[in-house]
């Protein structure tokens, strides 16, 4: 099993080949990983936007301002859960069903993103040995 010390440089060195894309699978990965991210930005400044609009005028409602519909906007988003009530009209409501729908979509697909990237990769390595005259 490696050690630790092994560890890390090899990661900082994976992280910064997506990061340069070293690769065509690395490309990928970055180019998809952006997208994701960038996506996921601005669904959770609509949405937060949205919320805020949907809840702020609601007597027992816990958002009362935009950093209220944010925090909980992006709490939905990062972990599908927080420590504030969920929304009490019906419009927000929706919203956060939507919001949980759009979290587990991402996150399944960010998984598969890395599947794809590892499996990709795995073959990567076995073509450059097979040039290279090795076993």
């Amino acid at each position: 099993m490696p050690s630790m010390k092994s560890i890390f440089p090899r990661l900082i060195g994976d992280i910064r080949a997506v990061i340069q894309a070293a690769s065509p699978t690395h490309s990928d990965l970055r180019d998809r990983l952006v997208a994701a991210v960038s996506l996921t930005v601005v669904v959770d400044v609509f949405a937060t936007l949205l919320l805020y609009l949907f809840e702020k005028d609601h007597g027992s409602t816990e958002i009362h301002n935009l950093w209220d519909a944010f925090y909980f906007t992006t709490s939905q988003l990062v972990t599908i859960s927080t420590s504030m009530a969920n929304p009490v009209t019906p419009a927000g409501q929706a919203l956060c069903i939507v919001i949980d729908v759009y979290a587990i979509t991402v996150v399944s697909t960010v998984a598969g993103m890395f599947g794809a990237f590892f499996y990709h990769r795995s073959h990567e390595r076995r073509d450059a040995v097979r040039k290279s005259g090795g076993s």
